[in-house]
């Protein structure tokens, strides 16, 4: 082998084979371009960030690991999501989920935080 050398299989690399799945459509009603990365619980995303946030409880961006999508100001769009793997333990973000996979305590703490309003699905 050469230092540096990269040795590739032909044949593609699958990824979140056998993983829930979701599309939604996402609308940023803030008036700032909105990131999110590849790995971040979406649930908790920036609040201006508008779509129904239980649905999509313990999920994450289905795209590459490193890379992120970009929500214009105005814009909405659809983004596939992937169901995080593991033992759906996560911790950090918004601190929504403090660690628990309990969806009702995350859809309280927000609530109380004003990451969901009352009665929206949307």
């Amino acid at each position: 082998m050469i230092p540096g050398e990269y040795r590739l299989r032909q044949e593609d690399i699958e990824c979140n084979v056998n993983r829930k799945t979701v599309t939604i459509r996402v609308r940023n009603e803030g008036d700032r371009p909105i990131q999110v990365g590849s790995h971040y619980h979406f649930s908790e995303v920036n609040r201006m960030l508008t779509f129904d946030r239980e649905l999509v409880f313990g999920m994450r961006l289905n795209i590459a690991s490193g890379t992120a999508v970009r929500f214009e100001p105005g814009e909405e769009r659809e983004v596939d999501l992937v169901m995080f793997g593991g033992s759906g333990v996560v911790h950090g973000f918004n601190d929504l989920t403090a660690g628990s996979s309990d969806v009702t305590e995350f859809v309280r703490r927000a609530k109380e935080r004003q990451f969901i309003a009352e009665g929206d699905h949307s």
